[in-house]
């Protein structure tokens, strides 16, 4: 899928367009509903950049290639974008499919901008070709376990899944958790059924349960289970990456999906640009832009810088985003440039009002 948007007023760079591949989950078991939020930040910064005259005169168009969180479909989406001659890559929300698309840009010296993704390895060697909007995990995760210590849990399970990024999470929580006197207890949601796992709870002595699992299944199952358990009343259920952010958690867990901690990378308040593209989103996408649609936004946005500066440097990149002023930087233990750091929040869904969201805890 190639697009080109523009808004009817504008008048477009002539030219031959310089082309960006974006590489977005729009598909299962992709999480679609993320995908759609990122795709329409990507396109609406698009048409913005081209209504203010583009790269150089030249417009910019958007390839879309669906990577349907396929680590090999999207590896193959970067060799058949760097074939068409695309200038740069953006994009992608899960960390694994991330992960195998930057190491391909790098092998090819694409630059890749990664949007969403949080995984700190998102390369092997570090690289100048690969950067990134969003906070590395160990940083976003760490002030996650900072707010479950602050109330008070010190005794923590994880329903996890088997994967890089699961496991990742899990030492990261691991590591900082015992540091402050905190235990870790892991359960394997892919071994236990709902019902198996809420027995295991009622027996650990935990007063937090972590879901590093996919959505909707097992993630939904799990939490209907849990809370339809008297044993586990006043179980705090949480979700790090993010799970009930989206319209599909509300919709499918009401009232059940309330108060489960989660994280985000918003500011407190949007300042006027943050405002204003988040209201254009809200209509486009037809209910609240969620972190991910501004991540998409603020993509295009720096890529444009870059695309329009001689020497190609991400050191040298400085604008002003939705969500506060982007620079990127070399950071300890991360191998690609890194935005250091985006805001970030830990907040829940209010149980009086389920389309309102509560801030927790901010760092």
């Amino acid at each position: 899928m190639s697009t080109s948007p523009s808004r009817p007023e504008a008048t477009l760079p002539e030219g031959p367009p310089v082309r960006i591949g974006a590489l977005v989950p729009l598909t299962r078991p992709g999480w679609a509903e993320a995908g759609r939020h990122l795709l329409a930040g990507l396109q609406l910064a698009a048409e913005e950049v081209n209504a203010a005259g583009g790269i150089a005169g030249r417009p910019l168009a958007l390839e879309v290639r669906d990577t349907a969180a396929d680590p090999g479909r999207a590896a193959a989406a970067v060799d058949e974008l760097a074939a068409l001659g695309v200038a740069a890559l953006a994009g992608e929300y899960h960390s694994v499919v991330a992960r195998g698309a930057a190491a391909r840009a790098d092998a090819l010296g694409l630059p890749f901008l990664c949007s969403s993704a949080v995984l700190d390895a998102l390369t092997d060697r570090p690289t100048d070709l690969v950067a990134r909007l969003a906070p590395a995990q160990s940083h976003g995760w760490r002030i996650y376990a900072d707010f479950l210590l602050d109330a008070g849990h010190r005794r923590i399970a994880v329903a996890a899944e088997p994967s890089v990024y699961w496991a990742s999470g899990t030492r990261i929580l691991r590591d900082h958790l015992a540091a402050h006197d905190g235990t870790l207890v892991e359960l394997d949601a892919r071994a236990l059924a709902p019902a198996e796992l809420t027995d295991a709870l009622a027996d650990s002595g935990v007063t937090a349960l972590l879901l590093l699992v996919g959505h909707p299944d097992p993630a939904v199952p799990i939490v209907r289970a849990v809370r339809r358990d008297p044993r586990l009343a006043g179980l705090l259920i949480g979700a790090p990456a993010g799970q009930p952010e989206f319209t599909e958690w509300r919709t499918l867990l009401g009232e059940d999906g309330a108060a489960v901690p989660f994280l985000r990378y918003l500011p407190e308040h949007l300042g006027p640009l943050g405002t204003r593209v988040g209201a254009t989103l809200r209509e486009r996408l037809a209910e609240a832009p969620s972190f991910v649609a501004f991540e998409g936004y603020d993509t295009i946005t720096v890529l444009a810088e870059l695309l329009r500066s001689p020497d190609m440097d991400w050191a040298r990149i400085s604008t002003e985003g939705t969500r506060g002023p982007i620079r990127f930087s070399r950071t300890p233990g991360i191998s690609v440039r890194q935005w250091a750091w985006p805001p970030v929040q830990v907040v829940d869904r209010n149980p009086a009002d389920l389309d309102n969201f509560r801030v927790l805890r901010t760092g």
